[in-house]
């Protein structure tokens, strides 16, 4: 039996539009098909359940799962109208039982036998939240934007991510005007970040509003701006050959 596929979607910083990434990804590979769950890794100021449309739908966080208080099966709560998409939240603070890292990896070995797909959170830093989140990771989506301290701490990042071998950037809200003021390209920020590119996403404030409206912004309609790059990325994760959006 085929196993899922671990990923942690991480940036160093705050501000640059990772959990949305990840609701966004985590539901384009649902649209397409596959078992995915979205865990919020970030423990305390967890939100990833605002950008999937499931405020207070979970009962259970996955602290319940590694302490045995609960099945994984149960505390993943399942969308209410995109099939195949799962959130498993955070606890607002860990529990004094709590395993640790290793229990974490055990969690995630569990997430790999149910689903194709595991999309994790991280929280913003280098703590032990994000030591957490990327300790059972098979691979990595870092997300920056295009401004010089976003990409230096993106660089920051790829030291603490020297087990895996598989890491990628995103650059996110892409504002094609304020690179040309900046007299920069998409290919300065790859060299900064010393990265492989994985997809572009251009600034689209349709990403608040579907936030705001409780639901995932693929299901806003028009198959353009975020949408459309969100999706891309999906179909790059799967294994299909797909051209970058041309950003305007």
């Amino acid at each position: 039996m085929a196993v899922g596929s671990v990923i942690v979607i991480t940036s160093g910083k705050g501000g640059t539009g990772k959990t949305s990434l990840t609701g966004g990804v985590g539901a384009s590979l649902a649209l397409l098909g596959k078992q995915v769950l979205c865990l919020d890794g970030d423990v305390g100021l967890r939100n990833l359940d605002i950008t999937l449309g499931m405020t207070d739908a979970a009962l259970m966080d996955f602290s319940d799962v590694m302490a045995g208080r609960c099945d994984l099966s149960r505390a993943a709560v399942p969308h209410p109208t995109v099939s195949g998409l799962h959130l498993l939240t955070a606890p607002l603070t860990l529990p004094g039982d709590f395993p640790g890292e290793a229990g974490f990896q055990a969690l995630l070995q569990q997430a790999r036998e149910a689903y194709d797909y595991v999309l994790i959170d991280s929280p913003a830093g280098l703590g032990p939240g994000f030591r957490l989140a990327v300790c059972g990771a098979d691979r990595a989506i870092v997300v920056a934007v295009s401004d010089p301290s976003s990409l230096r701490d993106a660089q920051r990042v790829v030291t603490q991510l020297s087990q895996l071998e598989t890491i990628h950037l995103v650059v996110n809200r892409v504002r094609p005007r304020l690179l040309r003021r900046q007299n920069t390209t998409i290919d300065d920020a790859m060299d900064t970040a010393g990265l492989p590119l994985l997809g572009l996403v251009p600034e689209d404030p349709k990403v608040v509003l579907a936030a705001t409206e409780g639901r995932p912004l693929a299901q806003l309609g028009a198959r353009r701006g975020a949408v459309r790059a969100y999706e891309n990325i999906a179909r790059r994760l799967t294994g299909q050959p797909v051209p970058l959006m041309g950003l305007r």
